[in-house]
């Protein structure tokens, strides 16, 4: 009766019928959509189809037929051929959780056959159960019903197979017996799944920290026993007491790619106690509750009340640049660009003039000097002007040996390319007053606002952390962007860098290149690092190493080179937030002077934060090729945790005092393996703030 009832209701709401009823009618359903599950439905000829009506008939008629080739391949235990039309077809498309004309969905199916990776899967893209099985009761009914109806099928067919003369109408008999055995089979065992089963058993761990100082982090697994049903959701509660009376909230987790939940709104500085429960077809299993017990809501700044370092800066520096334009459209230093007799104007050099000159074109050939050049790359392409050579401007003939301090200023206004007009009007072109070392930063501005002219754009990207030098007094200033979309340039084109490499002939010999050359041998591992540099690292907590060596005229920094934005680094967790706890735990340690452990002590180890600070310190010393007993020496930075946002936090591992920064000459007997290189300190700051 309710099976009918069930089958009323569809007709009722107009439900799909049901899909093939044998293994065969399956097998051919599968070879028919078999060179159509890598295509859309809008692949077929659509000249053909007249009018949107044949098309939506079209549209509907194929995925009916996904949607009933999903149904067979998962009553076929079919794993393979199910991801396959996950994979090609949404929800939606697939009608994942609309009942079939039994009132089942997919994923009943597959949990009362108790095939667990085909559940896991359809958990995965969505999958319900059916909203018919109100109750234990209902859903036993249900499948009694589907046996007996079968059941009493088989017996007709039987009989009428018995009973009638060989003839073409008793092979077709034969076909459907053959269907409703196979049925009959599958309802069966469905009933017999369901009635072995058990609610599952607890999560088989529940793991609680503390997010933020309003919210906390819930982590959970699997049950372990592998004879309950599958597993369709879990709940998570929380409250104040250890018993869980009163009960403050609870959540229903039943997405479950990833077994994780963030409590928010919660109250900082009060504890909070919480459990998690499994769900299958046969109830809801014991609570498991978390370790460790209960958790309090706080951060580390709330230690000594201390404001985020960086909250505000922006603003007050836009406020600060926004102040200083002010006074320099008033400055007297503007008055001769205005005003300026024409006698005056005459007086400026030519070669400046040419460069704003219509007939400017980009450079062939380097001369001694200073020059700067533009890489823009999409994919394997790169831009090149008409002559199949890479943008370049002149800076400076004359400059042969290029100042660190004029390297970093040239990095500086990078981070401003949409400002240069207003940074020439800032520096004076008078010859005579001017410092060399400002007319110099004047022809940078100027190249660069050349360059900005002949591509069409304003943002010509990262400035490379060093520039290239070649034998024959050459200086080139590399500038990279990476171009994502269809943008428009001005007298240059695209090529593959491939072609370029092969079809550009060196005008210098192997042992002494030109700049040019260089980049070009070099040019994909700087388009490397310029995609590295602008990698994020993933939601966490992370111990950083920092290492200091210093020049004549700059100190650098050691980075990964599949990171150079970051410093050296390893993953101590996921959950990005230091609490109020761990904070006066670290605190104490740097109270007492005592090196970083590396071993555990009978007071700290039930300490999470100290066993997690273990395995980190000994990957990383690994990592940079530090014996581990030299570790013993090393610090935690204890001023502060280091915040990259909402989501990335770093503790600051340190050297001894004497050996944080190399000092020229000084021997460092511990490099690092390969994989990492050193970037001037500015450089780093740089790539950091990007």
């Amino acid at each position: 009766k309710m099976t009918q009832q069930m089958r009323d209701l569809q007709l009722a709401q107009a439900r799909k019928p049901p899909g093939p009823s044998s293994p065969n009618a399956a097998k051919r359903l599968y070879r028919n959509l078999s060179g159509k599950f890598r295509v859309n439905y809008t692949s077929f000829d659509e000249g053909s189809l007249v009018g949107r009506g044949e098309k939506e008939k079209l549209r509907k008629s194929y995925l009916f037929q996904s949607n009933a080739a999903l149904f067979e391949a998962v009553e076929l235990q079919d794993l393979d051929r199910v991801q396959e039309l996950l994979k090609h077809y949404s929800p939606e498309e697939l009608d994942l959780n609309t009942p079939n004309s039994e009132g089942l969905l997919p994923l009943d199916i597959a949990i009362m056959t108790n095939n667990a990776p085909i559940a896991r899967a359809l958990l995965q893209a969505g999958a319900k159960e059916s909203p018919h099985f109100v109750s234990l009761e209902s859903r036993s009914l249900h499948l009694s019903t589907l046996v007996r109806e079968a059941e009493q099928r088989v017996n007709e067919l039987m009989a009428q197979v018995v009973n009638e003369a060989p003839n073409a109408d008793c092979s077709e008999k034969e076909k459907q017996l053959k269907a409703w055995e196979w049925r009959f089979r599958l309802y069966k065992r469905m009933k017999a799944g369901f009635e072995h089963a058990r609610v599952p058993d607890a999560p088989s761990s529940v793991h609680l920290s503390v997010a933020s100082s309003s919210s906390l982090q819930v982590t959970f697994w699997e049950p372990l026993s592998v004879n309950s049903a599958v597993v369709t959701k879990y709940k998570v509660e929380w409250s104040c007491s250890p018993t869980f009376s009163p009960l403050l909230g609870e959540a229903m987790i039943d997405k479950l790619k990833e077994l994780h939940f963030t409590i928010q709104g919660l109250v900082s500085g009060t504890a909070y106690h919480v459990r998690v429960s499994a769900y299958n077809m046969k109830g809801w299993g014991p609570p498991q509750a978390s370790t460790p017990p209960f958790a309090i809501p706080s951060n580390w700044r709330e230690y000594d009340g201390r404001a985020p370092r960086r909250r505000g800066q922006a603003e007050a520096l836009d406020h600060l640049l926004g102040q200083v334009k002010t006074v320099h459209q008033h400055c007297i230093c503007h008055e001769p660009c205005k005003n300026q007799p024409q006698s005056r104007k005459h007086s400026v050099s030519k070669s400046l003039k040419h460069l704003f000159h219509p007939g400017s074109k980009f450079l062939k050939t380097l001369k001694r000097g200073l020059y700067l050049t533009a890489i823009f790359y999409k994919d394997d392409n790169i831009l090149v002007t008409h002559e199949d050579q890479i943008p370049v401007v002149e800076i400076d003939d004359t400059y042969s040996c290029l100042l660190m301090q004029d390297f970093l200023w040239f990095t500086k206004v990078s981070c401003m390319w949409d400002e240069i007009l207003w940074l020439r009007q800032c520096v004076t072109v008078s010859q005579s007053s001017c410092s060399c070392i400002l007319q110099t930063r004047f022809k940078m501005l100027l190249a660069i606002s050349q360059m900005q002219g002949l591509l069409g754009i304003q943002d010509l990207g990262q400035v490379f952390f060093e520039p290239i030098k070649d034998k024959q007094g050459n200086i080139l200033i590399v500038t990279l962007k990476e171009v994502k979309t269809n943008q428009t340039f001005e007298s240059v084109r695209w090529v593959p860098i491939c072609k370029l490499q092969t079809s550009r002939k060196s005008v210098s010999s192997p042992e002494e290149p030109t700049a040019l050359d260089t980049l070009l041998i070099s040019v994909q591992d700087k388009l490397a690092y310029h995609q590295r540099s602008s990698h994020a690292l993933s939601p966490g907590l992370y111990l950083g190493y920092l290492k200091l060596c210093s020049a004549v005229d700059q100190i650098r920094v050691l980075v990964p080179e599949r990171l150079p934005n970051i410093l050296c680094h390893v993953k101590i967790r996921s959950n990005p937030n230091i609490s109020r706890e761990e904070w006066e735990w670290l605190q104490k340690m740097a109270s007492v002077e005592e090196p970083v452990p590396t071993e555990p002590e009978a007071d700290t180890s039930q300490n999470p934060l100290f066993q997690e600070l273990q395995v980190a310190i000994k990957e990383l010393m690994t990592l940079v090729n530090i014996p581990l007993q030299e570790a013993k020496d090393f610090r935690l930075y204890s001023q502060e945790v280091l915040d990259f946002g909402d989501q990335v936090s770093f503790l600051l591992l340190l050297p001894p005092s004497d050996d944080v920064c190399t000092a020229p000459g000084q021997n460092n007997p511990y490099t690092p393996r390969s994989g990492f290189l050193t970037l001037p300190l500015q450089i780093f700051e740089l790539g950091e703030e990007r």
